[in-house]
């Protein structure tokens, strides 16, 4: 447990942002993995069934979220043997800001035979020390075919290449680990990042978040790597694979719309004022 968390939670429950919340769009609004993660807390904490794999959370972000408290408002839509179903809705002043559906399924065993796998070799980087691993530590950026191009930088990375991160993503409430789901689901709203961030920087907004987990990550530091980048028009859509120090374990889906008048330079960030070197710090996950 630490206090680099994005929310405090209040005497109701309301999600109250912290500065680990803050919006690189906009200083007035939260970002995107606090909002996912406060939904997928709710979730998990209000209908997190054991012996059930967490195995997809869809979140739609179809309103900007204040930078004020955040109420978590849950609902169980049905509750089978093999199949779970719940959604959450956001809400400030009463109003709808996102809402999210969690599908959990029974945990069993494999089915006989051999099915086609890619044999897609991920791993850390070499220098991420897992006995450095804590909310907001081994944070390192990666682009290009090598994977040995990991460096804590990130205005380096600002190219047209293949996009990759690391990091032991922040807790979701100050005094509480997140849990493997959190985490996975905090990390998974990147797939926004790696996937739509190109050579001079980032212009496209994400309207939603798709994870899907055949298993809970098992290290505390954990990755991403851009599969896809499809975009026409202003309309984008971005694939990318989840993974631990023992390989994949997820997808992240995301589609987004252009923002191209407010795009976001982290090569600018990097030459004007040193923004681009992230350590273990908040800006690591403000986007």
């Amino acid at each position: 447990m630490s206090d680099r968390a994005f929310f405090t939670l209040d005497g109701s429950g309301a999600y109250n942002p912290t500065r680990y919340a803050r919006s690189a769009w906009s200083e007035t609004m939260v970002n995107g993995p606090a909002v996912v993660v406060a939904a997928a807390r709710a979730l998990e904490s209000g209908h997190g069934a054991e012996g059930f794999q967490p195995a997809r959370l869809t979140v739609d972000l179809f309103a900007p979220v204040r930078f004020e408290p955040l109420v978590a408002v849950t609902e169980e839509v049905r509750a089978g043997n093999r199949i779970r179903v719940a959604d959450v809705r956001l809400l400030q002043g009463g109003e709808p800001v996102a809402r999210a559906t969690l599908v959990q399924l029974r945990r069993g065993e494999q089915p006989p035979g051999r099915v086609w796998r890619s044999g897609r070799q991920v791993a850390p980087p070499a220098a991420a020390d897992p006995a450095e691993a804590a909310p907001g530590k081994n944070v390192f950026f990666g682009s290009g075919d090598s994977v040995e191009s990991w460096s804590r930088d990130m205005g380096l990375h600002q190219n047209d290449q293949r996009k990759r991160f690391w990091i032991h993503p922040l807790d979701v409430v100050v005094g509480e680990a997140a849990t493997p789901f959190q985490r996975a689901v905090t990390l998974a709203e990147s797939s926004s990042l790696m996937t739509h961030w190109g050579d001079e920087g980032i212009g496209f907004i994400n309207a939603d978040l798709t994870v899907a987990l055949a298993r809970l990550p098992r290290s505390g530091d954990i990755g991403i790597e851009a599969d896809e980048h499809i975009s026409e028009a202003g309309v984008a859509v971005g694939t990318a694979t989840l993974f631990d120090r023992d390989g994949m374990f997820g997808t992240g889906t995301v589609v987004a719309v252009s923002n191209a008048g407010r795009q976001i330079d982290f090569g600018a960030r990097r030459a004007g004022d040193g923004g681009g070197s992230l350590g273990p710090s908040e800006e690591a996950t403000r986007v």
